[in-house]
């Protein structure tokens, strides 16, 4: 579903008029297209003192991938990205200098700019108060920042685990991810990166060529978007979904080449038949994408069996025992990747929406559960958690509340189901091995549950 309103304000003569009347104008955001430059300018690499080696360390490796790095911003030139690295700031006195330096070139930032920060966990700190407030202050001051960038920009974080190296793979790949257009709905967010797993691809573009992927719930909307972004980046896509939705399931499979698999996530055998599919046609599977998901909206006092039971069944007990299954059916490769569809409403809570919320509650519940089981088989499981995206779900909301769902992202619009599919395929890459456990919002920086 598109958004009217974005699209006046952005083109032709409703656009001045916009202006004229001091309307809100949304930006257009920047998101990926296929040979388009990985930022849209030079990258600013800023730091405290004690972090200057893994700043150093960092820069190298932007330089490496043909960017234009720059330690201080040229005078009336736009910058296309701003790194801060903070990976060793050892009290919230440090703070001041590198923050107010990046608030110093933030109105030189490039529409669809990018604020990146590589800090550490203040967990990690040690029981040192000083050290664990400083880290801690940085996740607030980003959340804080990317509420105030403007023409589409946006910051997030990567949290790197203490003993991580800020130039291995999982770094570096999110580095990249946040930087790009892949990351165009994804606004102030902290990223942990928590071991050294994972390696660079061979090709940037095409990081999953080779890997076999299986979707659920893949016929139309954002399943249909994650198949064909998974398609893009190079996977072989076994598309599943309800035989009822069989004609639109094979135009999707044919359109990326796939295989289509009609079925019932919620049966006793889903995960056996999966499994079978995937041998039978592919030889293993590498990508388990848990996307099939359904509503049943009521007030709790209103709530009943019907709507309750099928909503936990498809969201968060299918995608558990479909996991369960393949684990012990040793159905995956040497590096697999799990990945759940929660959503802000698991987060936050939607009203109307208890059946709802438990359902993707529960299954970041899954995910921080079996991160150590994946770790071991060498593989990872994520989730991404959406807020409201425009799909023929939020197509139904009212028009006025859907008006205001959209407005209130620090984006001030509703995202597209490719962003989703986006962050899911970065979490299925093999440059994301040392992400596991992770829930990854892409939201615009809003709770709003859809």
């Amino acid at each position: 579903m598109s958004d009217r309103y974005l699209e006046l304000v952005n083109r032709g003569p409703t656009a001045a008029l916009a202006t004229r009347l001091g309307l809100p104008r949304p930006a257009l955001l920047r998101r990926y297209s296929p040979g388009a430059p990985l930022v849209p300018g030079p990258v600013l690499v800023v730091h405290d003192d004690a972090s200057k080696g893994d700043a150093d360390a960092v820069a190298d490796a932007l330089v490496g991938w043909d960017l234009d790095v720059r330690r201080h911003a040229a005078e009336d030139e736009r910058v296309g990205a701003v790194v801060l690295v903070l990976t060793e700031v050892a009290s919230p006195a440090d703070l001041g200098g590198p923050a107010l330096a990046v608030g110093g070139v933030l109105r030189g930032l490039a529409r669809g700019g990018r604020v990146v920060v590589l800090s550490r966990p203040a967990s990690g700190a040690g029981g040192d108060a000083v050290r664990a407030a400083a880290r801690r202050g940085v996740e607030g001051m980003l959340r804080s920042l990317a509420k105030e960038l403007r023409g589409g920009a946006t910051a997030n974080a990567l949290v790197v685990r203490d003993g991580v190296a800020v130039t291995s793979a999982s770094v570096l790949g999110g580095l990249r991810f946040f930087l790009s257009g892949r990351s165009a709905y994804v606004d102030g967010q902290p990223l942990e990166v928590v071991s050294h797993g994972g390696e660079a691809p061979t090709d940037w573009d095409r990081p999953l060529v080779g890997r076999v992927a299986v979707v659920t719930g893949a016929a139309r909307g954002i399943g249909a978007a994650i198949a064909r972004t998974l398609a893009r980046d190079g996977a072989t896509v076994v598309a599943v979904d309800v035989p009822t939705a069989g004609d639109a399931l094979a135009r999707v499979a044919n359109e990326v080449r796939g295989t289509a698999l009609q079925l019932d996530v919620t049966a006793d055998d889903a995960g056996a038949r999966i499994a079978q599919h995937v041998a039978a046609r592919h030889g293993r599977l590498d990508v388990m994408v848990h996307n099939a998901g359904i509503t049943r909206d009521k007030l709790l006092a209103n709530m009943t069996p019907d709507r309750w039971d099928p909503v936990l069944a498809v969201n968060v007990l299918a995608p558990l025992r479909i996991t369960e299954a393949l684990l012990e059916a040793d159905a995956f490769g040497p590096a697999p990747r799990v990945v759940g569809v929660a959503s802000t409403s698991g987060i936050a809570g939607n009203r109307g929406q208890t059946n709802y919320g438990a359902s993707k509650a529960g299954v970041i519940g899954m995910v921080q559960a079996w991160a150590d089981r994946l770790a071991e088989a060498g593989g990872t499981i994520n989730a991404v958690a959406p807020g409201f995206i425009e799909t023929d779900m939020t197509a139904k909301i009212p028009p006025l509340t859907r008006q205001v769902a959209r407005r209130l992202s620090s984006l001030q619009q509703g995202g597209q189901p490719v962003d989703v599919a986006e962050a899911i395929a970065f979490l299925a890459s093999p440059q994301a091995g040392g992400i596991n456990g992770q829930v990854l919002r892409v939201c615009g920086q809003n709770m709003v549950g859809a």
